[in-house]
């Protein structure tokens, strides 16, 4: 019989498909919504609750994330579910929210140099 980490595992890999080209795992099932707290992260049904998928994938495979720390999305996208370090970390808040402003003043220069 298939122990709970590989049903867990099964399930959302029933829902990804894989970007070639980045090598993120891209939830394709339901998201958060396209507004307030936690918009646009991949959200599934575990034990008749709703739960981040990226939280779940990543404590699945690599075990309890502490209460003071956050998983960051390395690769930049929230749709990836993939626990490899390329791609989600397990970082202090303040360490996810420099990378945050990182991103988006990256983001902005890119826009402003079309």
């Amino acid at each position: 019989m298939s122990s709970r980490r590989e049903k867990i595992r099964s399930k959302v890999m029933d829902r990804i498909k894989i970007d070639e080209q980045s090598g993120c795992w891209i939830w394709t099932g339901p998201t958060s919504g396209e507004s307030g707290r936690g918009a646009g992260y991949p959200r599934m049904s575990l034990d008749g609750q709703t739960v981040a998928v990226h939280l779940v994938m990543f404590t699945n495979e690599h075990g309890f994330i502490p209460g003071k720390k956050q998983i960051d999305h390395v690769c930049r996208n929230r749709l990836c579910v993939r626990p490899h370090p390329e791609h989600l970390e397990m970082v202090t808040p303040k360490r996810n929210a420099i990378r945050r402003e990182r991103a988006r003043a990256e983001i902005k220069c890119q826009e402003l140099s079309r």
